[in-house]
């Protein structure tokens, strides 16, 4: 391994630590990590696989972290995990049927409205309670499957998605969203991996630098979201999210 590769393996394995840590926190620590992999030279459809596969530990450390907050939920896991499991196989099927340009012309879009969602979820829980909205069971699963489907498509931006959805229609605190969503994050990650990991290429030396440093990140970022504003840390991950899928989209027109 020369200089050049060295440098880069250490700045991915910080990143990979960063992404952990958002992803436990709030969600959107691929668009971290995301954009790490495709600066290394790593194609974007590669980058988008390797990342979902890299992603898994950090979302099991988090899961573990919030086991006080998961307590009272398994009905509610129990309930969305199968839609949760159809979704991302389908999504992680439409991945590999598309073309390369077509998943970059896309990818933009997708940071963007995720970031979007994120921003605007306290409005839209709140609109979703006066219309009566967080009584419908079959509002909860469709959304679910429609963020499954994302995840197994593209897993940047995953958490932050899921977490405003959830917020539509469940009320409840944040970390216990949170808790919820990791774990649901984790079905559809291992769903998506092992599609992905069966039929198409991994770039195997970043995923295992990035699933150890993610997996020690989701267990330190756990503790950092019980000490963090969740208004505060919406805002700085939606900003984050807006910034991406601008560069995301500039780069693809200069390169």
């Amino acid at each position: 391994m020369d200089a050049l590769a060295l440098w880069q393996y250490l700045g991915l394995a910080v990143v990979g630590l960063l992404a952990g840590a958002v992803n436990a926190v709030a969600g959107g620590g691929s668009m971290l990590s995301f954009p790490a992999l495709v600066v290394m030279g790593v194609p974007p459809v590669t980058a988008n696989v390797t990342n979902s596969v890299a992603a898994l530990p950090g979302y099991l450390g988090g899961s573990v972290g919030y086991r006080a907050e998961l307590t009272g939920q398994g009905r509610r896991t129990g309930r969305l995990a199968p839609v949760s499991l159809l979704g991302a196989t389908g999504g992680a099927l439409a991945l590999l049927a598309v073309s390369a340009e077509v998943f970059r012309a896309v990818v933009p879009w997708l940071v963007l409205v995720s970031a979007v969602l994120l921003a605007a979820q306290p409005r839209i829980a709140s609109w979703a309670a006066r219309h009566g909205a967080r009584s419908s069971r079959t509002g909860l699963l469709l959304s679910q499957f429609l963020v499954a489907f994302y995840g197994g498509f593209f897993v940047a931006g995953l958490g932050i998605v899921m977490l405003a959805a959830l917020g539509v229609f469940l009320a409840d605190t944040t970390h216990r969203l949170n808790a919820l969503k990791g774990v649901l994050s984790l079905l559809v990650g291992s769903v998506s991996a092992l599609v992905f990991v069966l039929f198409t290429s991994v770039a195997w030396g970043p995923a295992i630098v990035l699933a150890a440093t993610g997996l020690l990140g989701g267990r330190l970022g756990v503790m950092a979201a019980r000490r963090i504003s969740p208004s505060a840390l919406r805002r700085a991950v939606a900003a984050w999210g807006l910034g991406i899928a601008i560069a995301l989209e500039v780069s693809r027109h200069v390169s």
